[in-house]
């Protein structure tokens, strides 16, 4: 069963990062990966035991049920129902927090996944054939989510939310405008 791990360091505190990560309101803003991404069964956010579905710019479509929430740190799923090639498919997302440097605040995002594909008899093949995919994938999101996060006033309204009392509102017009400019603006690197 492959293991896939990608890191990144961007120029923000790990609280923001986590919180964008899981905002699905905002995730396509930054996430060249997917084409559509929600909650499911009414959630209004992120926690242990919350389904969430996402459809991959490819066309296939993953369930996932959040096995671990620990804000601002560590997030786990473990997928439900997906793509016929997958028998399994877990992930999870860390945020951690360097110490600053020259001023700066920086948080390595390290993405680290588990697969494992099926028929099983195939999967001396599949397996290693999947991994390297999924690599390239989250490569290409960790660079995307560092870019939008450094040159993008995205995390803006997500500190302005944190400040508020209650359920987050609406992402506001700015990050919609942003949200709609943006894949444009990635259109080389959607593949």
């Amino acid at each position: 069963m492959p293991h896939v791990t990608c890191t990144v360091d961007i120029a923000a505190p790990a609280a923001s990062l986590f919180t964008l990560s899981q905002d699905y309101g905002r995730r396509q803003c930054w996430d060249p990966f997917l084409r559509e991404a929600h909650l499911l069964d009414g959630a209004q956010r992120a926690a242990v035991g919350v389904r969430a579905r996402c459809v991959a710019h490819n066309g296939l479509v993953m369930e996932t049920t959040y096995v671990s929430f620990q804000p601002p740190t560590v997030v786990a799923v473990k997928m439900t129902h997906g793509p016929r090639i997958l028998s399994s498919f877990a992930g999870s997302w860390r945020f951690i927090e360097l110490p600053v440097h020259a001023g700066l605040t920086r948080t390595r995002v390290v993405f680290r996944y588990r697969i494992s594909s099926r028929p099983h008899w195939l999967s001396f093949l599949l397996d290693p054939l999947l991994a390297a995919v999924i690599k390239w994938e989250t490569k290409r999101r960790l660079l995307a989510m560092k870019r939008v996060v450094e040159t993008t006033a995205i995390l803006a309204g997500i500190r302005a939310e944190t400040v508020a009392s209650g359920p987050p509102p609406a992402p506001s017009s700015a990050a919609t405008d942003l949200c709609t400019r943006l894949p444009r603006e990635q259109g080389t690197h959607h593949g």
